[in-house]
């Protein structure tokens, strides 16, 4: 009998869509400092060069040339309660999990821009669309879903605007977006053995009598003993790919205090490509019984591919200067999460059977209201709320790769001038996930009613996971 498990490349999949983000999905919804200071709301406003990725028709706003480079920092805080997670047999996995999310993550964000002339402007931003890093550990009970994984993003998005006239300005910029995952996963043997010597015994059994033939009895005894000790195996990906899309910005300037924007940014096709490697060396101590493990397995090392399409978004917002002090402004963000249903991964050039993610994500609004009060000609204080949706449907859709809510983020903020030419942006972000139930059962293993036809460990991660997340932003501004 062939046996199949779970395989590596799940969070690879996921990380085409969007631990440490704050925004649904695998996106990270903060990439600049100053719009953080207003929960994001502030897509009208184009304050500064980052408006690259909120409206690149904004840019038709800025004098001069301008810098500005920061970063934000992710503290987050998260807690998982298990629920009785099981194997394929229906045994308990048990075990313990320890603190999976990061101490902190640093997200950079860099952006410029230069005014040609009275209609054109250009800039470059670059910028983490997504991130995620978690370790769960390879003895927590989910681990025949995944063990850890490291998500790693970045992008560069050349602009140019163009202001129409003192009303109607544009937006276009490129994104050429490169992604890298790295993933790890235990492979449930323990229940593999124990179905084996209850319903195939004669595999175990041969293997044994040639072990007794060849090395003696007390090689026979040793590796009876290991075989039925036999602890998880394990299995690791990695893999990389380069994507392109665009975003366009249109902005509507009523009057001096008043304007209105829409932007739409592209989905990105990726094929994240990598090698996937089974370990069943430490399975025992027992050289035997491990090669005999990895053959009856019959997992070999190959390539990995996946093939998918981040969501596309379209944002539409608007800045109101109320007098000389307060300013209001508010974002309406529909992400296309839709796009992502199931997600096939395959194992070229294997014939082993292509793993299956039940998704069915729904799309999703992120919506948000801010503030600036001019306290000082040299400081600006800012404020902003967000509500945001997550893709996700139920818990039985809910996978501990991504263990997503919807969530609430309250931000403040400042902008300091420290000269005519320079000025400092900070913010600070609590973001507040309601719980997450998880009950994701995986429907391919190695037994009937499972699916045999596909790779899967058949396993239940049944629990509940409690995430808070603070966020720090600093960024330095320049102009000349």
């Amino acid at each position: 009998m062939k046996h199949k498990y779970l395989p590596l490349l799940i969070v690879a999949a996921f990380a085409g869509i969007s631990s440490t983000a704050q925004a649904s999905g695998y996106r990270f919804g903060s990439q600049s400092v100053s719009a953080q200071g207003t929960a994001d709301a502030s897509g009208a406003e184009a304050a500064d060069a980052s408006t690259i990725f909120y409206n690149p028709a904004g840019l038709s706003r800025l004098e001069g040339t301008q810098f500005v480079g920061g970063g934000t920092l992710v503290v987050p805080h998260s807690t998982y309660q298990d629920n009785n997670s099981v194997n394929f047999r229906d045994k308990p996995t048990g075990g313990t999990t320890k603190d999976y999310a990061p101490d902190a993550v640093f997200a950079p964000a860099l952006y410029a821009s230069k005014k040609i002339n009275d209609q054109w402007t250009v800039g470059m931003g670059l910028f983490v669309p997504y991130g995620a890093k978690l370790d769960y550990g390879n003895s927590w009970s989910g681990r025949y879903a995944i063990t850890n994984i490291k998500l790693e993003a970045i992008a560069l998005n050349p602009s140019v605007s163009f202001k129409l006239d003192q009303h109607h300005s544009f937006g276009f910029g490129v994104t050429a977006e490169y992604m890298k995952a790295e993933l790890g996963q235990a492979v449930d043997v323990p229940g593999s053995v124990s179905f084996l010597q209850q319903h195939a015994a004669a595999a175990s059994t041969a293997f044994l009598t040639n072990i007794l033939k060849t090395q003696g009895m007390d090689a026979f005894n040793a590796a009876r003993t290991a075989l039925g000790t036999a602890k998880d195996g394990h299995a690791s990906m990695d893999g990389d790919d380069w994507g392109f899309g665009f975003n366009l910005g249109y902005l509507y300037q009523l009057n001096e205090g008043t304007r209105f924007g829409i932007a739409y940014r592209s989905s990105i096709s990726h094929k994240l490509k990598g090698d996937t490697i089974w370990d069943f060396s430490q399975v025992s101590n027992n050289a035997a019984v491990n090669g005999f493990i990895g053959a009856a397995s019959g997992k070999v090392n190959s390539k990995a591919l996946v093939e998918l399409r981040t969501p596309e978004t379209v944002s539409i917002n608007a800045f109101h200067q109320m007098d000389d002090r307060w300013a209001l402004m508010g974002d309406v963000t529909w992400t296309r999460t839709s796009r992502l249903q199931n997600l096939d991964i395959q194992f070229p050039p294997t014939a082993e059977g292509a793993e299956r993610i039940r998704q069915n994500w729904k799309d999703t609004y992120r919506v948000s209201l801010g503030t600036n009060y001019k306290y000082s000609e040299n400081l600006l204080l800012r404020a902003g709320i967000a509500h945001d949706q997550a893709p996700v449907r139920s818990a039985e859709l809910r996978h501990p790769a991504l263990p997503d809510s919807d969530r609430m983020q309250y931000s403040i903020g400042a902008n300091w001038k420290l000269n005519a030419n320079s000025s400092i942006d900070l913010a600070y972000s609590y973001i507040d996930f309601k719980d997450a139930e998880v009950n994701y059962t995986n429907k391919c293993g190695p037994v009937p009613p499972l699916s045999t036809g596909c790779t899967g460990n058949g396993e239940t991660t049944k629990g509940l996971f409690k995430t808070r997340m603070q966020l720090i932003g600093l960024a330095y501004n320049y102009k000349f």
